[in-house]
């Protein structure tokens, strides 16, 4: 396999962890062991303290797998496949349903490994943009055009990733019932899911609303628990999921012990864990807007409807990537620019989820107060 550089992880390789202040950062602040363990109901602190250290079952722990089931309606705890983190997932799920003479239709701006992991598989993709103008909403009239005889595979990600957008119920449904009358499978990538701002607006699991869905999960965003590498593929097509686990064999086999352990406390403790996140969010965005409206004159942005990021265009003459070099550079403040998913327009990918954002939002403020006074 031949595949170019993970732009996005190059740029953070670089600057993720001597950038003070991350403000593009993708996942909720993540928790501290103590305060996750404290959530364990007795069976989970019991696991955890007998837990052995040996290998696990490569399907992913049968009580992980049930509390995950339990996020979708009609997956069935076997029609779980667990994996280390979400970007295996995706490597192992288009290697498997991908290859030569095979095409695929990917919504764009969005993470690199969606698309390039299947050109890298010999497959043809097409890039389905989203567009500022449109809120970055999904066009299924648009997506039309770019499906062809031998599409088989529709790639989504929402809540999106930069963007924050979130499909209405009426799309969400016809870009499923669209992929099942052209016989193509639906790689939902629903990473952000249950971050929505306003809960009453969660769509339904791409596994849940057809066999040819394939939902996509992890740990990392609306839980917190970046750390644990805990993510999950759900479907109900057996003979799919069958495949991917024996491709797994040949990449991490099976999951750390310790992190699906620490996932399940989690999942059981679902509801506190997802109040802090969407407390945690509310507060900035509750910031944002305040900075927004203030900057109108350097910035604009859609405000997003869901998830812990947002994709706003810097209105300056100033290239985006020089921006945010300087802004690291002056103030320790990383900003992901937009060129690192080959995106035109001058964007960057803000983050809402650490509790340090309004700090360093100030130092961005105080940064652009400096550079065009």
């Amino acid at each position: 396999m031949r595949i170019p550089d993970f732009k996005l992880e190059r740029y953070f390789a670089k600057w993720e962890f001597t950038a003070p202040h991350l403000l593009c950062s993708s996942d909720i602040e993540g928790w501290r062991m103590s305060d996750l363990l404290a959530l364990a109901d007795a069976d989970g602190r019991e696991r955890w303290e007998r837990l052995s250290l040996g290998y696990t079952e490569s399907t992913g722990l049968p009580a992980l797998r049930e509390e995950i089931a339990r996020l979708y309606r009609g997956v069935a705890p076997e029609q779980v496949l667990t994996f280390a983190g979400a970007q295996e997932a995706i490597f192992v799920l288009l290697n498997v349903l991908l290859g030569p003479g095979d095409h695929a239709v990917v919504t764009w701006p969005g993470y690199q490994s969606l698309y390039e992991v299947a050109r890298a598989t010999g497959a043809e993709v097409s890039l389905l943009r989203l567009r500022e103008e449109d809120g970055w909403k999904l066009d299924l009239e648009a997506l039309k055009r770019e499906l062809r005889p031998h599409t088989k595979l529709v790639v989504v990600n929402f809540p999106h990733n930069p963007t924050g957008a979130l499909p209405d119920a009426a799309t969400w449904k016809g870009l499923f019932a669209l992929a099942e009358e052209r016989g193509a499978y639906v790689l939902s990538d629903e990473v952000y899911r249950l971050l929505e701002h306003d809960p009453r607006d969660t769509l339904p699991g791409g596994a849940e609303l057809s066999a040819r869905g394939v939902s996509l999960g992890v740990m990392s965003k609306a839980f917190g628990l970046a750390g644990l590498r805990v993510g999950w593929m759900a479907s109900r097509d057996t003979a799919l999921q069958e495949r991917c686990a024996a491709y797994k064999d040949y990449t991490t086999l099976c999951n750390a012990a310790p992190s699906e352990v620490l996932a399940l406390i989690a999942l059981r403790a679902k509801e506190r864990v997802l109040a802090r996140s969407r407390e945690l969010l509310a507060r900035n965005l509750a910031v944002l807007d305040g900075f927004f409206a203030r900057r109108a004159d350097t910035f604009r942005w859609v405000r997003p409807a869901s998830g812990s990021v947002a994709f706003p265009r810097l209105l300056k003459e100033m290239p985006v990537a020089e921006f945010c070099q300087r802004l690291v550079e002056t103030e320790g403040v990383l900003l992901l620019p937009g060129d690192v998913y080959d995106f035109p327009g001058n964007h960057f990918r803000l983050g809402l989820g650490r509790t340090n954002m309004p700090d360093a939002l100030a130092r961005l403020e105080r940064f652009c107060d400096v550079l065009w006074r």
